[in-house]
């Protein structure tokens, strides 16, 4: 879902054209309604505990003939057979569920996320401060 989110507000930036991202179990609440031939959707749709409701997803947006392209992992040939395209990225490794102190596992794109905010945020504030925030920041992202 913040991959998702993400990608909206960068393809709003670069081209000014209306974009939204939404976490899959929310198309049928309301989101179905903007789907037509005109509006196509971006599936980020890697093999993994949620594939099926994904494809059952995809399936519900070619019911409505919205053209759909996907972001799958190499290899994969359902995607291939009901998207309009695919874009293939390679496997990732699952994460452990949780370090040795019971904190979930981040995911592999987090430590890049937080940096951008990271600095926005402490723009404003004192050096002291700041040096502080971020030597504590830095131990909670290891």
């Amino acid at each position: 879902y913040p991959i998702a989110l993400e990608g909206a507000l960068k393809l709003k930036e670069i081209s000014y054209i209306s974009a939204s991202g939404y976490p899959s179990a929310e198309l049928k609440h309301g989101v179905i309604a903007l789907i037509s031939e005109e509006t196509p959707s971006l599936f980020i749709a890697p093999q993994d505990a949620v594939f099926d409701k994904n494809v059952s997803n995809i399936e519900e947006v070619k019911a409505r003939r919205g053209p759909v392209i996907a972001v799958g992992t190499e290899g994969d040939t359902a995607l291939a057979k009901i998207c309009d395209d695919v874009i293939f990225v390679p496997h990732a490794p699952d994460l452990p569920r949780a370090d040795p102190h019971g904190h979930p596992a981040p995911a592999p794109f987090l430590p890049h996320r937080r940096h951008p905010r990271m600095r926005c945020g402490q723009a404003a504030q004192p050096r002291k401060k700041r040096d502080r925030r971020v030597r504590g920041l830095r131990t909670r992202i290891r």
